[in-house]
């Protein structure tokens, strides 16, 4: 045992024992809480008994369009030429460019100027996944126009049609199309600024030679315009001019 275990400290008399700190902390922050909720219980008491503030009404006839215009000033409603959420809920095929004056009928002409959902499907590389694509895209309906001009150059134009909904169904087929233009097989470019639209382009394509065969040139364009997406096809055996598919291409558009 060491000599600082054996020696006895004797308690001084004179000395107090000391007040723990932590005894007043606790009782200052109980005084607090005990303030702060006896203040909430006045405050609730008194909001209770004051006499509720009337809600407005929830018929509001005043705020009809347009309330801020005097009587006769108000805006004409359009013409149904002018409103074009008739033109497109109408007769489809008469928004396609109309056929140009002495032009022949094509094979791939449809009667009626209607084309099955079947039938567009089929004109892909994978009509079962184009089916399937354009069935969760909103499809709706295709209008067609073609003629042929000459010994055998064709214009096709196709108007398709997409549901109105959640789905941007005509933007996003026509930008599918875009999105391989690029491509070898293709037109190898990125395409030109269709004038007047704001995301519409067209391409020509390079010469395809076989032996044994005809040149084959192409040319086409593609466009969207609400729930309206427009395809345009141009095939001839000599050269397709940048103006030949734009000038049509800018006609269809003028006439949705």
């Amino acid at each position: 045992m060491s000599s600082e275990e054996s020696i006895q400290y004797p308690i001084s008399p004179a000395a107090k024992p000391r007040r723990r700190a932590g005894r007043t902390v606790a009782l200052i922050a109980v005084a607090a809480v005990l303030g702060v909720v006896g203040g909430a219980a006045v405050g609730y008491g008194i909001q209770a008994e004051r006499a509720p503030t009337p809600l407005p009404a929830l018929n509001q006839p005043t705020l009809a369009y347009p309330s801020h215009l005097p009587k006769g000033q108000e805006p004409v409603a359009l013409a149904a030429a002018e409103d074009r959420k008739v033109k497109t809920d109408g007769d489809l095929r008469k928004l396609l460019l109309p056929k140009p004056a002495g032009t022949k009928k094509t094979e791939f002409a449809d009667a009626d100027g209607w084309m099955s959902l079947a039938t567009y499907a089929g004109n892909f590389d994978h009509p079962n996944r184009a089916l399937r694509y354009q069935l969760g895209n909103g499809f709706r309906r295709v209008a067609t126009t073609s003629w042929q001009t000459g010994a055998y150059r064709t214009t096709r134009i196709r108007l398709v049609q997409y549901r109105s909904s959640d789905l941007l169904g005509a933007r996003d087929h026509i930008e599918d199309q875009m999105a391989y233009m690029p491509e070898e097989d293709y037109a190898r470019s990125e395409g030109e600024s269709l004038k007047g639209s704001t995301n519409g382009r067209y391409y020509v394509f390079p010469v395809r030679q076989k032996p044994g065969y005809l040149d084959h040139y192409q040319a086409r364009a593609y466009l969207y315009r609400g729930d309206i997406a427009v395809e345009i096809f141009m095939h001839d055996t000599k050269k397709i001019s940048a103006k030949d598919i734009s000038s049509v291409a800018e006609r269809q558009l003028g006439r949705l």
